[in-house]
């Protein structure tokens, strides 16, 4: 069992005072709470693969960050970010910028991109208060709760007809089965709630509408992660948005694609460097809570992927011919990784990967990785561990805390080799 509440905006600041951080799990608002047990392979047996190290402990996976290092807003220009380079063998690192990523390829490389493109997934609506559980007959605040405001984000379609969508809801405790909340001033959208998962999770429907996207991007919000300690703004939609992003279906953005700009991948062309992309819409098993000691305890929620058959060819021809396959973000990585467990080669078509990466994992595709700077003790971290070694890597955090380089998703990167 998890708590699951990360893409809720919240007041409250991430780390606490005096520069003591929180762990990750403290300031995600404990709003929805997901039965992640059933994220399983064939035959329920979790979908791992290589010999992971038994009794890792997720403390392990600890650093201090100051809570001025955690990136606010996004550069004017998207490849202005600093780049940190580390050798994954001997350690080694190197202060670099991100205008530099070009330079740093070979010819014949492969860089595989995450091609998903992030929608409003932030809605905020009213309930009607039908069927709530009354608060209190002795409130007269009640009926005004009961028919307030209520922040619902969507997380993943389960169906188109009827129109169903896995969701969290805040206030979630008091709001039922049959309760039906009312989107937009004119009530353009609603939706009834149609199932409540064991743990708080929400199932929702929508009535019938003929524009059913068109009204979530007129009505939805950038769903900004907790961190960023402010309110989603315009320049939000094409800034927290990769320049190649296509296909719609993330509430977050693959943040190491964020640097990339046309020039740069000019660049990358002029310089004989081939590219490919694969989509996986990121949702909750990107960035859920890890809430066990153990870090083995911990079960990733699945997430939607696709891989083309010519991307599949694509990547297996370079790692037949022994060139580097350099995946663009931590979701890149598991996706690749995640289509190669059974044969070794990345096997073309859809689904959804649940594959926990963390140290002691046999990678078989990727030969380096693109990714910014990542949550202290999350899931994210321990897959960069698992490729750049440990030690390593929180030497490398170490070392980006003490240069004041920006963390997270609008922050610099790192180049892992």
């Amino acid at each position: 069992m998890i708590e699951v509440g990360w893409p809720f905006q919240s007041s409250q600041p991430a780390y606490g005072s005096a520069g003591h951080e929180r762990k990750q799990s403290e300031f995600l608002p404990r709003s929805a709470i997901f039965d992640l047990t059933s994220n399983r392979g064939l035959g329920g047996v979790p979908r791992v693969c290589g010999s992971y190290n038994a009794n890792v402990l997720v403390s392990e996976f600890d650093y201090h960050l100051p809570d001025e290092l955690i990136a606010q807003e996004p550069l004017a220009d998207r490849a202005a970010s600093r780049m940190l380079r580390m050798d994954r063998s001997s350690g080694e690192i190197h202060d670099a910028n991100f205008r530099d990523f070009p330079e740093l390829l070979r010819p014949g490389d492969l860089v595989v991109f995450n091609n998903t493109r992030v929608f409003p997934a932030r809605l905020y609506g009213r309930r009607s208060g039908a069927r709530a559980q009354p608060l209190s007959a002795a409130n007269p605040a009640s009926r005004d709760f009961l028919q307030g405001r209520v922040e619902v984000l969507l997380t993943k379609q389960i169906s188109q007809q009827p129109n169903e969508w896995e969701c969290l809801v805040r206030p979630g405790r008091k709001i039922g089965v049959g309760e039906q909340i009312f989107f937009g001033d004119q009530q353009e959208l609603v939706a009834e709630v149609v199932d409540r998962g064991e743990f708080g999770e929400r199932r929702i429907r929508f009535a019938p509408v003929a524009n059913f996207f068109d009204l979530i991007e007129k009505l939805g919000h950038v769903p900004l992660p907790p961190y960023i300690s402010r309110e989603d703004r315009g320049a939000d939609r094409d800034r927290y948005q990769t320049i190649y992003a296509r296909e719609r279906g993330s509430v977050a953005a693959p943040t190491a694609g964020l640097h990339f700009t046309s020039e740069i991948l000019a660049d990358m062309k002029r310089r004989g460097v081939e590219t490919s992309e694969i989509t996986l819409h990121v949702g909750l098993g990107t960035f859920q809570p890890v809430r066990s000691e153990k870090v083995e305890e911990h079960k990733l929620h699945s997430e939607r992927y696709s891989i083309p058959a010519e991307a599949a060819a694509k990547i297996n021809l370079a790692l037949a011919e022994r060139r580097r396959v350099i995946a663009v973000g931590t979701t890149t990585v598991r996706t690749l990784e995640f289509a190669a467990m059974d044969s070794g080669r990345v096997q073309a078509g859809s689904g959804e990967a649940d594959l926990f990466i963390y140290p002691g994992l046999d990678f078989r595709v990727i030969s380096a990785m693109l990714t910014n700077f990542h949550l202290p003790q999350s899931t994210l971290l321990m897959l960069v561990c698992a490729f750049g070694g440990k030690e390593n890597v929180l030497n490398a955090y170490r070392h980006a805390v003490a240069e004041r380089y920006r963390f997270y998703s609008y922050g610099d990167c790192m180049l892992v080799e």
